[in-house]
C-alpha cells in the first residue's frame, strides 16, 4: 500500500509595537491592528488584578476608548479581572472562568481576547485562548518589565500542573503585541527589577554588545532611568523575537533551548520557594549559578564571571537563596531534559554573547557554585550589617557632641 506524505509550511506575522498611552483616543495602535480584520471585532478583555488595582481608572478608560471606535471594534461583556501573579497559572478554574466567558458571549475564532497583565496572566489566559475552539485571536497587552521584554512577545500560553512550571501548554502566536510602556509606571521596586534578569540572559547568550550596554548603563537601570529601561527593554524583545524567527525552532519542538539559559535551576527555586520569589529573581539566581559553571568548566574567564556577578548585584539582585540548598540536582536536570525531550542540552556561555550546551553536568561543579553564592551573600550581609552599625554609632557621636 501506498504512503501519503504530508508537508506544508504555515507563515506566522504578528507584530509587537512599542507605544505609550495605547487607551488614549488619539493614539492610532489598537485601531490599525483591529483594521487589519476588515470587519467590527467582537472583544473580550481581560485584566490582571494587579493592574487593575494599580491603575483604578482603566476599564473607565477602555470603555471610552471602545465608545469612540465603535465601528470596528464591539466589548461584548465587562472586563473579567483574572487573578495575578503565579496563583492564576497553579488555579485551574481561572482558565475555566476565561473559556466559560468565550462560549456564554459566543466567540468565534475570528474573535479577539485582549489580555491586559503582567507575564503570569498572559501565560495563563493565552493557554485559554488557545485551547477554546482551538484558537481565538489573542491581543497581548503586557504591563510588566519581564513580559514587555521576554514572556509577552513570545509564542508560549501555559500553565503549572503536577509542581511542574509550564507543564501545560501551547505554542500559538499572538495576533499582535503591544507595548505600552506607560505600564511601567504602575509597578512596584521589584517588579520593575525582576524583568531586567530576562535582558542579562539574552544578552549573555546572543549579543555582548548588549551585555556592554546594560554593564555600562548597571546604575541607570538600578534607578530605573526611563531612557534606558526603555532601550533595554525594546532591545532585549528584538533579540528574543529574532530568535523566534531565525532560529528554525520557534515551537521547540528539537532537545535545545537556548532562551532558558539560567531556568532549569529558576524554576526549581520558585517551586521550593512558595511564592517567595518572583521568576526573574529566580532566573537572576540561576544565571549566577550556570554562570559559575561556565567558569568552572573554562568557558568563562574570572573577569567575565565577576562582570556577570557584579551587573547583577548593582542593579539590585540578590543572587542566593536558601531554595537553592534545597535542590535535587540530577532530579531538576532530568525534570529539564524530560519537559524538552530528546538529549540532554542544558544552554551554557561560552563567552559572553556565545552559547554553547552541556550535554553531562558535573554535579560536584553546580554544588561548589551554590556554595560560593551562599558564602559571597553572607559576607554581604556582614559587610552591610557592619556599615549600619558604623553609621548608627557615627550619628549616635555627632548627637553626643551637639548635646
Amino acid at each position: 500500500m501506498p504512503d501519503i506524505d504530508i508537508h506544508f509550511d504555515v507563515q506566522y506575522d504578528y507584530p509587537v509595537v512599542f507605544t505609550k498611552d495605547v487607551f488614549n483616543t488619539e493614539n492610532p495602535v489598537l485601531v490599525d491592528i483591529f483594521k487589519k480584520t476588515g470587519q467590527k471585532n467582537r472583544i473580550l478583555v481581560v485584566i490582571d488584578s494587579n493592574v487593575a488595582a494599580s491603575t483604578p481608572d482603566l476599564i473607565s478608560r477602555i470603555g471610552v476608548f471602545f465608545r469612540q471606535y465603535d465601528d470596528i471594534m464591539d466589548m461584548v461583556a465587562p472586563a473579567y479581572i483574572m487573578t495575578g501573579g503565579e496563583v492564576c497559572k497553579n488555579t485551574p478554574h481561572e482558565v475555566e472562568k476565561i473559556q466559560i466567558l468565550i462560549n456564554k458571549n459566543h466567540l468565534c475564532r475570528h474573535c479577539f481576547i485582549m489580555v491586559i497583565g503582567g507575564g503570569a496572566v498572559l501565560d495563563a489566559a493565552g493557554y485559554a485562548v488557545a485551547t477554546a475552539h482551538r484558537g481565538l485571536r489573542l491581543l497581548r497587552l503586557p504591563t510588566t518589565t519581564l513580559a514587555q521584554n521576554d514572556a509577552g512577545v513570545g509564542v508560549k500560553n501555559a500553565i503549572n500542573k503536577f509542581g511542574k512550571k509550564n507543564w501545560l501548554g501551547t505554542f500559538a502566536p499572538a495576533f499582535a503585541v503591544v507595548n505600552d510602556l506607560l505600564f511601567l509606571k504602575t509597578l512596584n521596586t521589584r517588579d520593575l527589577r525582576a524583568g531586567i534578569s530576562e535582558a542579562v540572559k539574552v544578552a549573555l547568550i546572543k549579543d555582548r554588545f548588549f551585555f556592554d550596554y546594560l554593564y555600562d548603563r548597571r546604575e541607570a537601570l538600578r534607578d530605573f532611568e526611563p531612557e534606558s529601561m526603555q532601550e533595554m527593554i525594546i532591545r532585549c524583545a528584538r533579540l528574543h523575537v529574532d530568535h523566534i524567527r531565525n532560529s528554525g525552532d520557534p515551537f521547540e519542538r528539537g532537545s535545545s533551548r537556548p532562551l532558558d539559559f539560567g531556568h532549569w535551576a529558576a524554576h526549581k527555586i520558585e517551586d521550593l520557594a512558595d511564592d517567595d520569589i518572583r521568576h526573574g529573581e529566580a532566573v537572576a539566581v540561576g544565571i549566577a549559578l550556570d554562570a559559575h559553571y561556565a567558569h568552572y568548566c573554562g568557558c568563562i574567564t574570572e573577569i567575565e564571571l565577576y562582570r556577570i556577578l557584579s551587573l547583577m548585584e548593582c542593579i539590585g539582585f540578590k543572587l542566593f537563596h536558601p531554595a537553592l540548598l534545597q535542590i535535587n540536582i540530577e532530579a531538576s536536570i532530568r525534570e529539564f531534559q524530560e519537559h524538552m525531550g530528546g538529549t540532554l542540552a542544558i544552554p551554557m556561555i561560552c563567552g559572553i554573547g556565545k552559547l554553547t550546551e552541556a550535554a553531562i553536568i558535573d554535579t560536584g561543579l553546580i554544588i561548589r557554585g551554590i556554595k560560593n553564592l551562599e558564602d559571597r551573600y553572607n559576607s554581604k550581609k556582614t559587610h552591610e550589617k557592619k556599615k549600619r552599625i558604623q553609621s548608627d554609632a557615627s550619628h549616635k557621636g555627632r548627637g553626643d557632641v551637639f548635646s
